[in-house]
């Protein structure tokens, strides 16, 4: 999928007895609250606007195909629709690689046409780090990948250094480097340490308290950077991620996902 609908019907948004409706006014109304955490700029084309109400109803794959539909202006939508749906909803392997390889490349033709768009960068670095883990961490740094995941996330800070779900990833990125290649190797060669994840995730709890995904990444950090010294932390962020009230589909898949972590524990 690139431009034009997809080629398959997506599974659908399965929490459909909460109703996260932002029509007419309560779109703008909302917005810092639903876009505190990636820091998007509320649109100036209404096209662009209803393709994010569909995002936060859960309607992912209309608000891919509206957001592609509104040009390159609705790009971040689309793209935001496209992972989130991949990251949780997508069932299919082969299909969920493609698809961040899609949002990849439309970020690709983002930064070219507008280089100061901080989430051409970001949802560039997350859909390849998700793409990374589907493929293994090992093959992804391998291939290089790993250092095109940092560039995008420290370019998103440079410009916006108050950008929460960039220090989450930027943090994120760097526990699953040190975890995968062990704290030595991981400085001198990736130039990634224990101590700058932690910081990133302090920084983005600072910057969005209210954050369960915040949490859940931190928690994930713990275990791989500390083991069982940690797991007790680890499991607190869980819980505070679980009783979290959700503004919007993606915040309910989180706290979900908070939940189910816990039920394995």
């Amino acid at each position: 999928m690139s431009r034009g609908k997809a080629q398959h019907s997506w599974k659908a948004f399965p929490h459909t007895d909460q109703a996260f409706d932002y029509a007419g006014a309560a779109l703008k109304k909302n917005w810092e609250r639903l876009h505190g955490g990636d820091r998007e700029p509320f649109p100036a084309d209404p096209a662009v606007a209803e393709a994010w109400r569909l995002y936060h109803r859960g309607e992912f794959q209309a608000a891919c195909e509206a957001g592609l539909a509104a040009g390159i202006d609705g790009y971040n939508a689309a793209n935001k629709a496209a992972m989130i749906h991949a990251t949780y909803l997508e069932d299919d392997e082969r299909r969920k690689l493609e698809l961040f390889q899609t949002i990849s490349a439309r970020c690709d033709e983002l930064q070219r046409a507008q280089p100061k768009n901080v989430n051409g960068h970001y949802f560039q670095a997350y859909a390849l780090g998700r793409y990374s883990q589907g493929i293994s961490v090992l093959k992804a740094l391998t291939d290089g990948l790993g250092g095109r995941i940092k560039a995008a996330l420290e370019a998103s800070l440079r410009l916006d250094p108050k950008h929460a779900e960039a220090h989450i990833a930027l943090g994120a990125y760097h526990a699953e480097v040190v975890d995968k290649m062990g704290g030595m190797v991981a400085k001198l060669t990736y130039g990634v340490s224990r101590e700058i994840a932690l910081k990133h995730f302090d920084a983005a709890l600072k910057l969005l308290p209210e954050s369960a995904i915040a949490r859940i990444e931190y928690a994930n950090a713990l275990v791989l950077l500390f083991g069982d010294k940690r797991m007790d932390d680890a499991i607190d962020f869980y819980e505070i991620a679980a009783a979290a009230t959700p503004a919007d589909a993606m915040e309910k898949l989180d706290v979900e996902l908070a939940k189910s972590e816990l039920e394995e524990e």
